[in-house]
C-alpha cells in the first residue's frame, strides 16, 4: 500500500515537468495555463491570462474551459503537487499535450515574473450570478466581463424593455438608455419596464427604477434626449455594445454611419405586426445596416407600430433574443448573428434565416471609417453619404 511520497512520485513519474523559465517560454508562443489552486490563493495574486479551475472542480469544468485537447497546456498550482495530479487527470482525459509547472505559482512569484492580484467577484456577487458561474462558458471570467461591459439601449420601449431587464439581470455593468419619450398607457401592454403608476414620467426615468431594484449591482445612465448627427457619436463612443430598439429609418442610418466610424457592434431588432427580425451588425467583421438596406423606403411604405400595431408578447421575444447576442458578444462565447438575419414569424411561430453579405458598392465601412461623417437624412429617405474630410 503507497502513501503520499510514493503515490506523488509516481505520479510523476509518468507526466512531464517543466521549470518556470520553461514554462514562461511555452507561454510566451502560446501555450494555456491553467491554475489549480484554490479560490483563496487566486484571490491572493495570479499569473495574467491563466484559466482557473479550482483541483477539485477540474474533471467537471475542463473541457468546457480548454476545448482543444491536442493544445499545449501548462498546469500550476502552489509549490507542483497539485499540478502534478492535475496534469495525470488531464492525460487521462485525452489531453496530449500536457506539463506541470515544477515550483509552482510561489517560484514564479519568488523569481520576480509576471503576476497580478485578479479581480475577483465579491461574496454578493457570486450568490447573485451563481447560475452563469456553474456555466463553464461564462464562469467567472466571463461574468467580470459582463461586470465590466458598458451597454446602450436605443429606446425604453417595446424592444428595450425585455433587452434591458436581461442584461441588468445578468450583471452588465453598466447600462445606457437613451429615449425622450414619456409614459403613456399605451405603451403598457408591451413596454415592461414600466408601469401605470409611472404614467406621464419620463421614459428613462422609470426604467433606471425598475432596472436597479431589479439589480442594484450595476450602473444605469440615462440620455433624456433627441439623437441626431449632433450627438450619436459622442454618445454611443462610450459604450462597448449597441442595442438598437429604434423606430425610426433617420436614426438607424445615423446609428450605421457612426458605429461603422467607430468600429462599435450593433445588435438590430426590429417588430411589425406579428413579425420580428434580429441580426448583429459589426463592422470590423461582417455586413452592416447599409450592406442590408442601402437606402430607406419612402415613409408611406414603412409604417410604424403606432399605424399597424404589435402583438403585445412580440417584443418580448425579439428583444429577449438581442439580450442573448449581446451576451455573447461581451463573453466571446458561440456562433453570433453577425451576417446572419433570423426573422420570426408568431402567427405560424416558425423561425427562418438569411444570410447577410457586404455589399461591394457600400462605401461607408470601416476600412473608410476616416472619411465617414454622420449626417442628418434628407427628406427620411435618402443615405447619408460619405464626405471627404474638410479642407
Amino acid at each position: 500500500m503507497s502513501n503520499f511520497r510514493e503515490l506523488l512520485n509516481n505520479t510523476k513519474s509518468g507526466i512531464q515537468e517543466v521549470d518556470t523559465a520553461t514554462a514562461e517560454a511555452q507561454l510566451a508562443a502560446g501555450a494555456a495555463l491553467l491554475d489549480v489552486r484554490e479560490a483563496d490563493e487566486f484571490e491572493q495574486g495570479a499569473v495574467p491570462g491563466s484559466v482557473f479551475i479550482p483541483r477539485g472542480h477540474l474533471e467537471a469544468q475542463v473541457e468546457g474551459r480548454l476545448n482543444d485537447k491536442s493544445a499545449p497546456v501548462i498546469v500550476m498550482c502552489a509549490g507542483g503537487v497539485r499540478s502534478a495530479f492535475a496534469a495525470k487527470t488531464l492525460g487521462e482525459l485525452g489531453y496530449t499535450d500536457v506539463v506541470s509547472m515544477a515550483g509552482g505559482f510561489n517560484k514564479w512569484k519568488d523569481e520576480g515574473r509576471d503576476w497580478k492580484r485578479p479581480e475577483v467577484l465579491s461574496p454578493d456577487q457570486r450568490n447573485r450570478y451563481s447560475r452563469h458561474l456553474l456555466l463553464p462558458e461564462v464562469g467567472d471570467e466571463g461574468q467580470l466581463k459582463l461586470l465590466g461591459a458598458r451597454v446602450l439601449l436605443l429606446g425604453a420601449g417595446g424592444l428595450g424593455s425585455p433587452a434591458a431587464l436581461y442584461l441588468a439581470a445578468a450583471g452588465v455593468g453598466t447600462i445606457g438608455i437613451v429615449d425622450m419619450d414619456v409614459v403613456d398607457e399605451s405603451n403598457l401592454q408591451r413596454q415592461i419596464l414600466h408601469n401605470t403608476d409611472r404614467i406621464g414620467e419620463r421614459k428613462v426615468d422609470s426604467a433606471k427604477k425598475t432596472l436597479t431594484l431589479l439589480n442594484p449591482d450595476i450602473d444605469v445612465i440615462t440620455h433624456d434626449i433627441r439623437l441626431d448627427a449632433s450627438n450619436m457619436e459622442r454618445i454611443i463612443s462610450q459604450y462597448d455594445i449597441v442595442v438598437d430598439g429604434a423606430d425610426n429609418f433617420p436614426v438607424r442610418y445615423m446609428l450605421n454611419d457612426a458605429s461603422v466610424k467607430l468600429g462599435i457592434p450593433v445588435v438590430h431588432g426590429s417588430i411589425f405586426r406579428f413579425e420580428g427580425q434580429v441580426t448583429v451588425f459589426d463592422p470590423k467583421n461582417g455586413p452592416t445596416y447599409r450592406d442590408m438596406l442601402p437606402e430607406p423606403p419612402p415613409p408611406e411604405m414603412a409604417p410604424s407600430c403606432s399605424e399597424a400595431g404589435v402583438l403585445g408578447v412580440l417584443p418580448g421575444i425579439i428583444g429577449s433574443i438581442q439580450a442573448v447576442e449581446t451576451i455573447k458578444l461581451i463573453i466571446g462565447f458561440g456562433d453570433s448573428l453577425i451576417g446572419r438575419y433570423l426573422t420570426f414569424d408568431a402567427a405560424d411561430m416558425e423561425f427562418r434565416e438569411y444570410k447577410l453579405r457586404k455589399d461591394p458598392t457600400n462605401q461607408i465601412t470601416w476600412e473608410n471609417r476616416e472619411q465617414i461623417q454622420v449626417v442628418e437624412l434628407e427628406d427620411q429617405c435618402q443615405p447619408a453619404p460619405l464626405q471627404a474630410p474638410a479642407g
